[in-house]
């Protein structure tokens, strides 16, 4: 595991006796969903818990922010704060004024299903947990690696330990991180060690399915994820696949820093030909 966690040759109990955390908790799922609920019981007790979600399932919203219509936030009766937006409305509201705090966590899931490879890009899960990392808060985005939550109580008590280690290791002081977290549907007792990952790739989507409307009108819906492409060791494809935990470390600079002088060079003999 990178540095400042704690790996198994390392890890000390006594390291989970650290002063409470302030834990902000989102998802894309919405605030009823079984993720989140196991989520908030998992972490509830280690410091100060808030939840604030959408209202509605937001699936693959990804950073979209609501810019042209208002936002209205309700308490759920179970204290939950739920929001008529996307993942990312959520938590630019709660630290931009709702919580009047910063939290030391950003924490968002669990997902119903997996985020890996070209997942992360339209995740509204993932997209929560970046919210809170442009504002220079730590962040944890968690997800099941299939769909129906099966065996969500093993990945709420993994997302509980992996929270704790963090808080006694690695949230205070240094750079701000984002961590993209799949955790297998199985019984607690046969997930595998956490393995850090690079992403892996899919490929290219199903076909859009079209339908017939009422009136007559074509109506068309995304067809389904493709299937894993780049899959091969050190991937969190394959780390998933082989039962293991897969931590994948994300950044936001999307600059194509090794073609940057390819570029250069390319508008450069643009220009030299315009000119002739």
């Amino acid at each position: 595991m990178g540095a400042g966690l704690v790996t198994a040759a390392t890890y000390n109990p006594m390291s989970f006796l650290v002063t409470p955390m302030k834990i902000l908790i989102s998802n894309d799922d919405g605030y009823q969903a079984p993720g989140i609920l196991a989520l908030y019981e998992a972490l509830k007790d280690l410091g100060e818990v808030e939840v604030v979600a959408p209202e509605h399932n937001n699936s693959a919203k990804s950073n979209a922010l609501t810019l042209h219509s208002p936002l209205y936030v309700h308490r759920a009766a179970n204290g939950f704060r739920y929001v008529n937006g996307t993942p990312a409305d959520c938590v630019h509201i709660a630290l931009t004024g709702l919580l009047g705090y910063r939290p030391d966590l950003v924490v968002s899931g669990i997902n119903n299903g997996a985020n890996m490879g070209d997942d992360t890009i339209y995740s509204g899960t993932v997209g929560a947990a970046m919210e809170g990392y442009l504002f220079g808060v730590p962040a944890i985005a968690f997800s099941q690696t299939d769909k129906g939550w099966q065996h969500l109580d093993a990945a709420a008590a993994k997302a509980r330990e992996l929270v704790q280690r963090l808080g006694a290791n690695a949230l205070h002081g240094g750079a701000p991180w984002l961590l993209n977290v799949n955790i297998p549907n199985l019984p607690l007792g046969q997930i595998k060690p956490m393995k850090v990952c690079r992403l892996g790739r899919r490929h290219l989507a199903e076909p859009v399915i079209t339908q017939t409307s009422p009136r007559g009108e074509t109506m068309y819906w995304i067809g389904a994820a493709g299937a894993a492409k780049d899959d091969a060791e050190g991937t969190d494809f394959h780390a998933t696949f082989q039962g293991h935990m897969a931590m994948t470390p994300l950044q936001v600079d999307l600059t194509d820093h090794d073609r940057l002088q390819h570029w250069a060079q390319t508008t450069g003999a643009l220009d030299a030909s315009t000119v002739a």
